[in-house]
């Protein structure tokens, strides 16, 4: 039987097309690009299943087929993978609202980024969370893993004091970036239409005006592969 904490769903987003990692992305997913000869879909998944998460849904576009050859039904990864095909990327909150009746979660669900890089990812720790956002009265609707603004987002997204998120400066907040990281109630995308693009932050930064975002900033091993450099780069570091 599994746990409560650890029955919520997990949905990896890995539709993006990649430009900016072209030509490695002209034949080739870039959630499928290799760092230690281990795809950034597997690093996730290996620790999705050592975490005891077993429902996981890949939603996918550019080349997907690849995605779903690669990875197959997860059985390796000890996960049960369905997949959530886009005939053409619907943006991030679009994805998650066209795979949310795959996900079908309770309330909560876990959505990671497919080409974040973030080895010993504390998957565990978050799913701590979902506890404690239920006993709330007024339910979060996100809780986001915050990090320090990388060399290439210097201006970060959202400001962290405690564990509230909020859009403005307030004294003692620290202004951090998002890492594609997070825990969602399924009511956050509840007035989305399936099959329409949509954008997150919007929603993000509607919520957090209501004070329904928290979250908690993450100084462990995080990085967005979002170039040829930085994947080369990475892999020096991880031979």
């Amino acid at each position: 039987m599994m746990n409560q904490r650890s029955s919520i769903p997990c949905l990896l987003l890995a539709a993006g097309r990649g430009e900016r990692m072209r030509p490695l992305t002209d034949k080739l997913p870039k959630p499928l690009l290799t760092i230690n000869n281990k795809s950034l879909l597997a690093w996730h998944l290996e620790a999705l299943g050592a975490a005891g998460i077993q429902e996981v849904v890949i939603n996918h576009a550019w080349l997907g087929r690849k995605i779903e050859e690669a990875l197959g039904d997860g059985s390796q990864f000890r996960v049960r993978i369905t997949y959530s095909p886009e005939v053409s990327a619907l943006e991030t909150a679009g994805g998650i609202r066209k795979a949310l009746p795959l996900l079908n979660p309770s309330d909560y669900f876990l959505v990671i980024n497919g080409d974040v890089f973030s080895p010993g990812l504390p998957i565990q720790q978050l799913l701590d969370q979902v506890s404690a956002l239920r006993s709330m009265s007024k339910k979060p609707l996100a809780y986001l893993l915050m990090v320090p603004n990388p060399v290439q987002h210097p201006e970060g997204d959202f400001y962290l004091k405690g564990s509230q998120i909020s859009n403005e400066s307030q004294d003692g907040a620290e202004k951090l970036t998002f890492s594609g990281i997070g825990l969602y109630h399924q009511d956050l995308f509840q007035n989305l239409e399936i099959g329409s693009p949509a954008k997150l932050a919007p929603l993000l930064r509607e919520a957090i005006l209501e004070n329904r975002v928290s979250g908690e900033k993450y100084a462990g091993p995080w990085h967005d592969v979002g170039t040829p450099q930085r994947l080369q780069e990475l892999n020096a570091a991880n031979e």
